[in-house]
């Protein structure tokens, strides 16, 4: 079956002066929003408001004064420092005060059971503009109240709106000592394996992350994955950092070798920081943020060289067809998933995403799972999992530019016509088509 079905792109807001219809249809039309500088004595009631509180631990009746001169502002762009706080806010009157102010500055009644997400959907979907100085503020928040941040906040080319924090604290650990514990998510460099034949686990139907380089191949279990989020590996003489993000159910791998001269391999490691439900991960060495699932580094030296990491084949499958197709395979050794079972993807995110992740595009459900990939011409493209699985199964072609799909021990590759890989993964559909806006959509 040759790929003939493919959808025309959702437009987004900040592609058109017209939000898309079905942003309207569940968040309504916009306020309107004021440019320029803020007046002198708004600046200084968002320092009393929103930086106080975290450089000197205090919400009193100064920030409550000041709060509600920014609540009569009219003024929705300051709604995103509300946001900011709001996400840290553990006081019960605090939080109450921040959400009667964003839902004046909105026209919306954010005192709901999930305020702080109710309202960052909306300036996402809506795509608010950040105040003046939004970054400085930002930075002060962030970094007052959780120390290691400081050299993360800094310009770039990355949206600053749209980072908040996943509830837990950087990876702040140098290379190679994973070994230690850490109050954060742990990544694990150089993770211990086993042979296939002598794996005693994981069970034949876990689900496990499949990468192959140069022929050598390794299952990295879910179980883990899930647990640590991040691995710096070294697979068929090649250097990976291969992060993985429950909240968006994508393993990725990115080559961390043969890069431009005068760069050194990046040791990936978790943030404690998310953009629209998607990880963001950071290199130890030089602080440089990047773009998750896209490759890119988006902040710091490794920014300022332009790097561009490319990316390999992950095949999400079970460990039963993984080991049968691949007997060769090495697999992670349990120890390294800490004594813990996590079951997140089948379970915390049931009723949809956890964090805000705003307008989605509507062709799919949020959490359908699709390949993506990018072809030859950097279209970005996203193959409908289910429905690709059962057209290979019966031997139907599918295939788009030089892309073609294939099988591979139960899960689904991309390469091309040559049959060399092209870098695929797994991913939820809101993930994707939130970083890749203008992305086709096969659907079978």
């Amino acid at each position: 079956m040759a790929l003939s079905v493919f959808c025309a792109a959702a437009v987004h807001a900040q592609d058109a002066v017209q939000l898309p219809d079905y942003v309207i249809e569940e968040y309504g039309e916009p306020p309107a929003v004021p440019v320029g500088p803020l007046p002198d004595a708004l600046r200084s009631a968002v320092q009393v408001a929103f930086v106080e509180p975290t450089t000197q631990g205090i919400w009193g009746q100064d920030q409550t004064l000041a709060l509600a001169e920014i609540a009569a502002s009219n003024d929705p762009r300051l709604v995103w420092i509300i946001s900011d706080l709001m996400r840290f806010a553990t006081g019960r009157e605090m939080s109450l005060q921040l959400a009667s102010a964003a839902s004046e500055l909105l026209d919306r009644n954010f005192q709901t059971r999930t305020p702080w997400g109710d309202m960052t959907d909306h300036l996402i979907a809506w795509d608010i503009p950040a105040p003046p100085d939004y970054l400085e503020v930002k930075r002060a928040i962030f970094t007052n109240i959780i120390p290691g941040w400081e050299q993360i906040f800094v310009e770039g080319d990355i949206d600053w709106r749209l980072v908040s924090w996943g509830g837990v604290l950087i990876d702040g650990r140098a290379y190679d000592t994973t070994d230690q514990p850490c109050n954060c998510i742990p990544a694990a460099d150089n993770p211990e394996v086993v042979s296939a034949e002598d794996a005693e686990w994981p069970a034949d139907d876990d689900i496990v992350f499949g990468i192959e380089v140069n022929g050598e191949h390794r299952a990295y279990p879910r179980r883990i994955m899930e647990v640590r989020e991040m691995v710096n590996d070294t697979l068929g003489g090649r250097d990976l950092g291969i992060p993985y993000c429950t909240l968006c159910g994508a393993a990725q791998a990115y080559f961390t070798d043969g890069l431009p001269e005068g760069i050194d391999r990046p040791i990936l490691r978790t943030s404690g920081l998310l953009i629209r439900s998607n990880k963001v991960m950071y290199d130890i060495r030089t602080y440089s943020v990047f773009d998750t699932f896209l490759g890119k580094a988006v902040t710091g030296p490794l920014a300022e060289k332009n790097l561009q990491l490319e990316q390999a084949t992950v095949v999400t499958t079970d460990w039963g067809t993984w080991k049968r197709e691949h007997p060769e395979t090495t697999v992670l050794v349990e120890a390294l998933a800490l004594g813990r079972n996590p079951d997140f993807r089948n379970g915390r995110d049931a009723d949809g995403p956890i964090f805000p992740i705003g307008d989605v595009d509507p062709r799919l459900p949020v959490h359908e799972d699709i390949i993506g990939v990018i072809s030859a011409s950097g279209t970005p493209v996203a193959f409908q999992r289910s429905k690709a699985l059962v057209a290979l199964t019966r031997g139907e072609e599918i295939a788009f530019e030089n892309i073609r799909l294939e099988l591979d021990a139960g899960g689904i590759r991309a390469v091309d016509a040559d049959g060399a890989d092209l870098g695929s993964h797994q991913a939820f559909w809101f993930a994707w088509s939130q970083f890749h806006p203008q992305t086709e959509l096969w659907m079978g």
